[in-house]
């Protein structure tokens, strides 16, 4: 992530994911590049979605099968349908969310648009996910980090190239929660298909980097994995998005899409 100026001429991820999800807070560019990839990769526009239902999914879980009353969402991006307090406090009201995010852009939309209950609480950080000191004071003063906590980092640490430096982040903001609490993670994963299978992915992979202001890391799927090492995997594991627990459908199969996740206890 980087505090990048708003600039319409520009596209921006965070716009064009919006685009993606059928939402009105993105430009003509943004809208351009969303359709370019789009047609070079049509997966991605599921990846997207899959994101947002990996996101219900596991704060639902948490919520009702984990007693999770609070959560810290890293990286939330624009304010979509079934946000993490949404989710949350329409199991418990009283629950706790504190966003965190370092883009003017998404800073104003979730200050005009993330409410909650009156019973729970529902903050937003504007901070860099690296200022791992000042994102944990700043979200001490909603949550009590002596108590279990949802930590979610959805489509976040693909913005972060260096590997170590992004298992780092990760390690820094696990070991100040207590024991009991969750990491949530997904993202964009190499696994070897989108070469062969799609052989223009790696075209929009291309065009992605070269067109958008914020880059993304799409790693291989040995590397995903590594986030949740030292933690107790929640079942089904480490998985592309669609097999997350996913509802029974009534017509096809569940197939894999290059867009992973995983739920972990820390113990």
């Amino acid at each position: 992530m980087t505090d990048t100026p708003i600039d319409p001429s520009v596209a921006h991820g965070a716009r064009v994911r919006n685009y993606w999800l059928g939402g009105r807070d993105n430009y003509p560019v943004d809208r351009e590049v969303g359709d370019t990839v789009r047609e070079l990769m049509p997966q991605v526009v599921e990846a997207a979605r899959g994101d947002r239902l990996f996101l219900r999914r596991a704060v639902t879980h948490l919520v009702r099968e984990e007693g999770i009353r609070q959560f810290l969402d890293i990286g939330a991006g624009l304010p979509a349908a079934g946000n993490t307090h949404e989710v949350a406090q329409a199991h418990v009201p009283d629950a706790r969310v504190v966003y965190v995010d370092n883009d003017p852009m998404v800073l104003a939309h979730a200050r005009a648009l993330l409410m909650g209950t009156d019973e729970g609480r529902t903050r937003f950080v504007g901070s860099d996910l690296r200022d791992t000191g000042t994102v944990l004071e700043a979200a001490r003063r909603t949550l009590d980090l002596d108590r279990p906590v949802g930590l979610t980092l959805l489509g976040t640490m693909g913005a972060l190239g260096d590997l170590d430096e992004a298992l780092g982040i990760v390690r820094a903001y696990m070991d100040a929660l207590a024991p009991g609490s969750f990491l949530a993670v997904c993202d964009g994963v190499l696994t070897g298909a989108e070469t062969t299978a799609d052989e223009r992915a790696p075209e929009a992979l291309r065009h992605w980097r070269e067109s958008v202001a914020q880059p993304y890391h799409m790693r291989p799927v040995k590397e995903f994995g590594r986030f949740f090492d030292g933690f107790a995997l929640v079942e089904p594991g480490i998985v592309s998005v669609t097999r997350w627990r996913p509802e029974p459908v009534e017509v096809g199969e569940v197939r894999d899409i290059p867009q992973y996740c995983g739920l972990a206890r820390k113990v």
